[in-house]
């Protein structure tokens, strides 16, 4: 089986890693496909696998629009060339629509329920694959499972954390340290959204570095007053960081499932209706990570607990809980794409 996975986010190179690793095994071929706007290439570059760029981001609202016909006219043309059989994302509106052009079926995973880019897609995708704790309904073509993306690149059979992290970072294995992720709130799903202003960021920092060492991970830049803690390992280096960590706190939703996996604690400041998200809901209720909608002096003080009291035993306990309960998504992934190839080949 030929199978083009349109990547759109870093997180989905990760998403996919292990199913394609494995299927490739298995004798099938596969085509990454992405635009340039963070470091997705240099992923998918570092796991080995074959890529087409279809071109750079636009980051305005017209600019999109544009995108939309230029990305969709550039994966088309690299689609008759790759002639794929099945295609894959996680919500690649250019994937549905070529795959639909092209009469193949489209296979998307769900988890961000942003309704706006899901009704460009639904309609030309054949099936979409959300967990049982996505809580909107998309109808005939939803097929769910007992799980989570981050358990797809993290899950214990897959992962495993180097302690050589340390000495990139600069510490010993004793020292105690602390992620914070900041975003940059340009996706589509993010209009109407504010995050932290500078104010809030410089706070954050200051206040936790009294307790512990502290790293800084931004999707843009930062306030020069904070510029120093940025963290500089390689892009492929950051679950080793989050699985050491004393603490996450920030934005990042992405990030903040992936602790839960990690056995990490973490605090996400969503900008977000509490809950809304369904996954992170579900990992809260585990005791895994703790969501706020704003940024308060409780957020912080909550932070410094996590650090002081050392509770990161009680959530590895909670997570290891957590995994026992939940599917294994990549075998699943490769269980439900097998059980359509025969679809797929005629």
């Amino acid at each position: 089986m030929r199978i083009l996975i349109d990547i759109g986010h870093p997180g989905h190179v990760y998403l996919f890693r292990n199913f394609a690793s494995l299927m490739q095994k298995e004798g099938h071929d596969f085509l990454f496909t992405c635009r340039e706007k963070e470091f997705e290439i240099y992923l998918i570059k570092q796991f080995g696998f074959n890529y087409k760029s279809i071109g750079k981001k636009f980051k305005s609202s017209l600019g999109k629009i544009l995108g939309l016909v230029i990305f969709n006219t550039k994966l088309f043309n690299i689609s008759l060339k790759f002639k794929p059989d099945l295609f894959i994302s996680h919500g690649s509106i250019y994937a549905a629509h070529v795959s639909f052009l092209l009469r193949k079926p489209h296979v998307c995973l769900e988890d961000t329920g942003n309704m706006e880019q899901v009704r460009l897609y639904l309609p030309f995708s054949k099936y979409i694959i959300t967990s049982t704790a996505f809580q909107k309904d998309l109808g005939k073509k939803q097929i769910r499972h007992n799980s989570f993306h981050e358990l797809a690149y993290l899950h214990p059979k897959y992962f495993t954390p180097d302690p050589n992290i340390y000495k990139e970072l600069g510490l010993s294995s004793k020292e105690k340290f602390c992620l914070v992720r900041f975003i940059g709130w340009n996706a589509s799903h993010d209009i109407d959204v504010k995050g932290l202003n500078d104010e809030n960021k410089i706070e954050i920092v200051n206040r936790l570095s009294k307790y512990c060492k502290v790293f800084v991970s931004s999707e843009g830049e930062v306030p020069k007053e904070i510029s120093k803690y940025l963290l500089k390992t390689k892009p492929e280096r950051i679950h080793h960081v989050l699985s050491y960590a004393s603490l996450l706190i920030g934005e990042s939703g992405t990030m903040t499932s992936e602790c839960a996996i990690l056995g990490t604690p973490a605090i996400q400041i969503s900008g977000l209706p509490k809950g809304s998200i369904g996954v992170l809901a579900e990992q809260e209720e585990y005791g895994l990570v703790t969501i706020y909608e704003y940024f308060s002096k409780e957020v912080l003080d909550k932070a410094v607990e996590f650090i002081v009291d050392e509770k990161k035993m009680k959530i590895i306990n909670n997570r290891n809980r957590m995994i026992s309960e939940k599917t294994d998504l990549t075998l699943f992934l490769i269980n439900f794409v097998n059980s359509i190839k025969l679809n797929v080949d005629g």
